[in-house]
């Protein structure tokens, strides 16, 4: 980070704001997690009606900026009053102020979790660019998770950016060597698509989508290939312990899938802050 920034920024009042910071777009990660996969399904709507030779669907102009936040279940308008992050959800007590219909609690806890990772990212990695790095890849992955949590889906429109800017912060090595960060965007999107087929070819099914593919490589891109067997390791724990747990517990089919995206997510956020120490504890396991 410039020197200019580093002697500006408080050491101490550093990690305050990035947690602010991260409040706010943490806000702005309910919108993208709530709109993004209707704006993909009514954009392959418009595809399939195009190939089809029918008119596209007349719908209303969607994006993450358009309309403004409004209650799904009696349209209204949310005010700039009602959409401070966390503390509006507890003063209306979860409640639509207009029809008193409840408002799912993951909307502060999406809130909250930016907040809290964006204020450990500044403690740990201090005032430098690995910082607001970290906190790029913090965002990206709580709404990644949730996407797929919800649609089974991993849109490219955020697997791809984050791909991307991993190389591009490793061209400076903030996190790791370009040389690495390369190897580890290949390494990580081949070994899941080598996983894909060779289930597929065994079983028949696929026990993947590709989605997972480009979040790994994202990762491998972001953290560098060394990173990768720990964070298939922990996605692989984690996916099972739930996996078993929503069959036990919540009598989930054996044949209804899970979705992987939200374990490497959680994976991908323990490796990137003690990434290095768990391997080493690891190794010294064995």
């Amino acid at each position: 980070m410039p020197e200019f920034l580093s002697t500006w920024l408080d050491p101490r009042l550093f990690p305050l704001l990035c947690g602010v910071l991260g409040l706010v777009v943490g806000s702005f990660l309910n919108v993208v997690i709530y709109r993004l996969p209707r704006m993909m399904d009514r954009e392959w709507r418009v595809h399939c009606a195009e190939l089809r030779g029918e008119e596209p669907p007349t719908l209303e102009p969607l994006s993450l900026a358009q309309p403004g936040s409004r209650c799904p279940a009696c349209a209204h308008a949310v005010t700039p009053l009602e959409n401070v992050p966390v503390l509006s959800w507890l003063v209306l007590r979860g409640r639509c102020s207009a029809c008193h219909a409840p408002i799912s609690p993951r909307y502060p806890l999406v809130e909250a979790g930016s907040a809290l990772l964006c204020f450990y990212a500044a403690l740990h990695f201090g005032v430098s660019w690995s910082a607001p790095g970290a906190m790029l890849v913090i965002w990206a992955l709580i709404a990644l998770a949730a996407i797929d949590f919800d649609t089974q889906l991993l849109p490219d429109a955020i697997t791809l950016p984050l791909l991307w800017g991993g190389l591009t912060f490793n061209i400076f090595g903030i996190f790791t060597d370009l040389t690495t960060a390369v190897i580890g965007a290949i390494a990580g999107y081949l070994s899941l698509w080598l996983v894909y087929w060779a289930f597929k070819l065994t079983t028949g099914k696929e026990g993947m989508g590709y989605g997972d593919f480009k979040l790994l490589g994202a990762l491998g891109a972001w953290l560098g290939w060394q990173m990768l067997p720990l964070i298939i390791l922990l996605s692989s724990l984690l996916g099972a312990i739930f996996g078993l747990a929503l069959i036990i517990f919540a009598k989930r089919g054996r044949s209804v899938p899970i979705p992987f995206g939200p374990y490497l997510a959680t994976a991908g956020l323990l490796t990137l802050f003690w990434g290095k120490p768990l391997t080493r504890a690891y190794l010294g396991v064995l």
